[in-house]
């Protein structure tokens, strides 16, 4: 791996720091974005319960807030009825929407750093391409063509070529994936969401 990289030259440096940093974007996201720890089981199904007979107390809200990701969308509506039992459906959805693009925000948390990395990745790869063309055209100029300076420069064009590639191709996938994961993730919540604000809603009818 040593001998690949000294003959990459020094274009392929910044490439595997992009493939370190891609590793552990995709890495955190993995465990971040696992689904029990997002969306716990029976979370609107708790959440609809505690708040059956009423708001319920201070420590009931804040076990619903530590819920994953999904539980603070929900106490943020038992939250506007504890600042204001006379709030409307309007004023509770507001709250909860609120909650809602924070929790989006935070699902999407280093989506666009890895979005970036793919996009970037095979365009370093092209800057090393062009600094191993520039190396070969410089040898031939300068009347001294020998075949190691030849091999030299082609092997740092092909080098960062396909490294550039390497680092682009797992860090794209992974990042739809990401995105998609995401999406889904969302919905989910927002249908959860507009469930609570009915059942509030019905509470106070």
């Amino acid at each position: 791996m040593l001998s690949i990289i000294q003959a990459a030259g020094w274009p392929i440096w910044p490439l595997i720091l992009c493939s370190v940093l891609a590793l552990a974007l995709i890495i955190e996201r993995l465990v971040q974005l696992r689904a029990h720890k997002v969306m716990p089981p029976k979370t609107l199904e708790q959440a609809v319960e505690i708040s059956r007979r009423g708001v319920p107390s201070e420590e009931t809200v804040l076990k619903l807030e530590n819920k994953g990701v999904l539980g603070p969308i929900l106490a943020s509506g038992l939250r506007c009825l504890q600042k204001n039992p006379e709030a409307s459906d309007e004023d509770i959805r507001a709250h909860m929407e609120m909650a809602g693009r924070l929790a989006g925000r935070q699902l999407e948390r280093y989506l666009t750093a890895l979005g970036t990395i793919a996009s970037a990745a095979p365009l370093l790869g092209l800057l090393g391409t062009v600094i191993g063309m520039i190396e070969i055209f410089a040898a031939q100029t300068a009347g001294t063509s020998q075949p190691a300076q030849l091999a030299y420069g082609i092997s740092i064009a092909l080098y960062n070529t396909a490294f550039g590639l390497i680092v682009a191709i797992p860090a794209l996938m992974f990042w739809r994936y990401f995105r998609s994961l995401v999406d889904n993730m969302l919905l989910t919540m927002e249908v959860a969401s507009e469930q609570f604000a009915r059942h509030l809603s019905h509470l106070r009818t």
